[in-house]
């Protein structure tokens, strides 16, 4: 067991060092550039397509028919929100004021900044490359991408397949320890300090809970999280906001130590805020990208199911997800805690005693009194369960391309038994396992959407020109429509005979 949490160490190490960081936003400064800052050229038309589109079009909301294996854009969303808007979200942030100091949450917000086109380019990715499996789903992710499009290069098929198979094989993994087990026990772990509930007990009635949803399939994960997303985030949001306005003098005081601590500036006392400039950046950093998942090529398997064709259309969804995930929630996560008065503002150093969720709860406590514990309580079950069922559909779509659509009621049963094991273990060792093939889980995925940046930059260039510059062109919707298009071309040109040959 010493060897093993040794070996897991220094690999973990190498995974989440200064290099992998560089490497994760690197990535999303490089699709920044090459799709002309998307993200704020054309924010409001990404939004309106979006958010605003929930309120607006019909479509976006509107459930595919029973026996469509499809999801809508707005499900495919709220899967997606479901897996990434988790304890990252309250113990994630706490860690990261906790250890980097306030300014770790500017570092938080450029992760943020350019992870929206990283997601944002596994989607289109996702989209251009997904194929149907025997059940009539959409099947789509890193996988299919390094297989299909990186593997489509010359010499790169084999590099293609063998990236694809290890970023499955990770993402399986993945899914037990992060997506699993490790939300399991932070919400065991609460209940029991909040409700006294024995952990045992809180693990058989989420096994029951989940079992029903997860073996149910896609689409029954995906309604269940089109209602539990966006009231547990609305719940939230709220309860952040009401202790932000009741502290309303501590909000101008809390962003200047956001932004002295993230450069580590001289604070008014004469201290410096946070822990230094190193610690603000990677705590940061990393935080943001655990809290998004901008980069490890994860939610993009849940946006491949999607009804659209347009794989912008989808990209944008993407744009939307990292900046409700990090923009939204995690800065207010960091003003209820940072305006409550548990952080001494000038230098940076923790008032309170509390750690993680622990922080967080004694922020709601300073306001909501007693309740403020036990609405954290909830927050963070909520949070974690809804974390489960996505990670589900993760590994569900990993373990189908390694073993086949056949196989994947063996990969649930386990997952949903496995929730037990999270409920009632020590899980340390298992967190630190999780993080590590989580982080190996970006590898390949960077690797094919830095090969395939390209490809991203057509695709979103000939959207733009047909729906934003009115252009009359062919879209360009996914590859294998595209190669259908052409065969069909083809064979136009051909007399009788041929095209009967050729068909």
């Amino acid at each position: 067991m010493q060897l093993i949490e040794s070996i897991n160490s220094v690999v973990n190490n190498f995974v989440w060092g200064l290099p992998m960081l560089i490497l994760l936003v690197g990535t999303g400064i490089l699709m920044t550039s090459l799709t002309k800052f998307f993200q704020v050229s054309h924010f409001k038309h990404w939004f309106s397509n979006t958010l605003g589109a929930v309120f607006t079009n019909k479509h976006v909301t509107k459930h595919t028919a029973k026996d469509d294996k499809q999801l809508s854009q707005f499900q495919s969303l709220c899967t997606a929100l479901a897996a990434t808007i988790g304890t990252g979200n309250i113990a994630g942030v706490a860690a990261a004021l906790a250890t980097g100091g306030p300014g770790s949450i500017f570092w938080m917000w450029i992760v943020a900044f350019f992870g929206m086109m990283t997601n944002y380019s596994e989607n289109v990715l996702g989209i251009f490359y997904r194929r149907k499996n025997e059940k009539g789903e959409w099947s789509g992710g890193a996988m299919y991408y390094l297989q299909d499009g990186l593997g489509a290069k010359k010499g790169c098929k084999h590099i293609g397949k063998t990236l694809a198979v290890l970023f499955s094989l990770f993402c399986v993994l993945a899914s037990f320890g992060i997506g699993n087990m490790s939300q399991v026990n932070s919400i065991a772990v609460n209940i029991k300090s909040a409700f006294g509930i024995p952990y045992l007990f809180t693990g058989i009635v989420l096994m029951l809970f989940a079992a029903l949803v997860i073996v149910g399939g896609l689409k029954r994960i995906g309604s269940v999280t089109e209602k539990l997303v966006p009231f547990m985030a609305i719940a939230y949001v709220l309860g952040c906001l009401i202790i932000v306005i009741a502290n309303a003098g501590m909000i101008v005081p809390a962003f200047a130590a956001i932004i002295k601590g993230a450069f580590g500036m001289k604070a008014v006392g004469g201290g410096i805020v946070g822990s230094g400039v190193a610690s603000a950046v990677t705590w940061g950093m990393k935080r943001g990208v655990f809290s998004n998942e901008a980069g490890l090529g994860s939610s993009v398997m849940v946006h491949s199911t999607s009804n659209v064709k347009e794989p912008v259309m989808q990209g944008m969804w993407g744009i939307f997800e990292v900046f409700a995930d990090t923009i939204v929630v995690c800065t207010l996560t960091a003003l209820s805690v940072l305006c409550s008065g548990v952080m001494n503002l000038e230098t940076g150093e923790m008032i309170s005693s509390a750690e993680k969720t622990a922080l967080v709860a004694e922020s709601f406590s300073g306001t909501f009194g007693v309740f403020g514990r036990y609405f954290i309580a909830i927050a963070i079950l909520l949070f974690a369960f809804s974390t489960v069922l996505g990670w589900s559909v993760y590994g569900t779509k990993a373990f189908e391309y390694l073993f086949g659509t056949k196989s994947t009621i063996l990969y649930k049963v386990f997952f949903v038994a496995f929730i037990i094991v999270g409920a009632t273990m020590n899980l340390e060792l298992a967190w630190d396992l999780s993080d590590t093939f989580n982080g190996l889980m970006a590898i390949p995925n960077l690797i094919g959407v830095i090969t395939l940046s390209g490809t991203v930059s057509a695709i979103t260039k000939n959207y733009i020109d047909r729906k934003i510059k009115g252009k009359d062109i062919r879209p360009m919707y996914s590859a294998f429509e595209t190669i259908q298009k052409e065969q069909e071309e083809r064979i136009d040109d051909l007399d009788f005979e041929e095209k009967e040959e050729a068909i």
